[in-house]
């Protein structure tokens, strides 16, 4: 006679009806989620934006070459990001230089 024989048996059960369970529920709820889908003809097309201020330039550059921005925004967060807001896109600055640069969508 095998000891604990009866525990053993009903752990056996309860795991193998956890997991029936599980294996029902899950595939419900995961297809639940939301997605967002943004359409292809609704992205900016960099390309017909021309010249764009490149990764690196400083701000004394961007300033020359594409003039004043419309808007400025104060540096927010840590390392401080600034925004420099054009009528085509916006220039993300970081310690004085472009980080990257945003076609606004048409």
């Amino acid at each position: 006679m095998l000891k604990n024989s009866p525990k053993r048996s009903i752990k056996t059960t309860l795991g193998v009806m956890a997991s029936a369970v599980l294996l029902t529920v899950l595939p419900a709820t995961s297809s639940m989620a939301e997605q967002t889908r943004v359409p292809v003809m609704s992205q900016a097309d960099r390309a017909a934006v021309g010249d764009l201020p490149q990764t690196g330039q400083s701000k004394a550059q961007v300033r020359e070459r594409f003039g004043s921005p419309g808007q400025i925004e104060a540096p927010v967060g840590q390392p401080p990001i600034t925004r420099w807001h054009y009528a085509e896109f916006i220039v993300y600055f970081e310690q004085g230089r472009v980080i990257h640069t945003v076609v606004k969508p048409r």
